[in-house]
């Protein structure tokens, strides 16, 4: 049995996603980008960031899986990656929901670069940099969080919690309570 804990309100992570744009359209101007987005998890801080831009935007997808339950593989399967992208020579931004490990963010990474993108960055929702395996940095963070397991807002367990308009701690309750 799980109880979740809330770490971040819906009212907090709305901010945050502002905060956010506002350093992308620093950064950016109104620059044309190429949003690649990581299914599924970044689907709705992908969603909820991309409105709040203002530049012509073009949306890419991929899906790959590293988890089982609560427990990184390590390995990277790759689900779904549109082998269309058109993005030689342009501004790449990759959204994901969690940089954790950091091996699946440079798989994908490299791959975009060996497209011919002309830069990539990475805007992730929540980095837990004490599970970092490979070298990898985001370019912006929504939050930092500790080496705990979190659902909501596009984060599941075993497909549940996604639509939880918060981020909470997936906890383990005793047994018997």
């Amino acid at each position: 049995m799980h109880e979740l804990k809330v770490l971040y309100t819906a009212e907090q992570i709305e901010e945050r996603v502002e905060q956010l744009a506002d350093q992308i359209r620093q950064d950016y101007g109104d620059r044309p980008l190429v949003a690649v987005i990581v299914l599924k998890g970044a689907i709705f801080f992908a969603t909820d960031l991309l409105r709040k831009l203002t530049n012509p935007i073009e949306i890419y997808f991929v899906e790959l899986k590293t988890y089982a339950g609560t427990e990184t593989t390590g390995e990277v399967k790759i689900h779904y990656w549109d082998e269309d992208f058109d993005i030689e020579g342009r501004d790449v931004l990759v959204i994901e929901d969690i940089l954790d490990t950091g091996i699946t963010l440079d798989l994908i990474i490299h791959r975009i670069e060996q497209l011919g993108a002309h830069s990539v960055r990475v805007c992730c929702l929540l980095e837990k940099p004490a599970r970092r395996r490979v070298d990898v940095q985001a370019d912006y963070v929504g939050f930092i969080i500790d080496d705990q397991f979190v659902v909501g807002y596009g984060l599941d367990y075993r497909g549940k919690y996604r639509n939880l308009p918060y981020i909470a701690e997936l906890v383990q309750k005793p047994a018997g309570a």
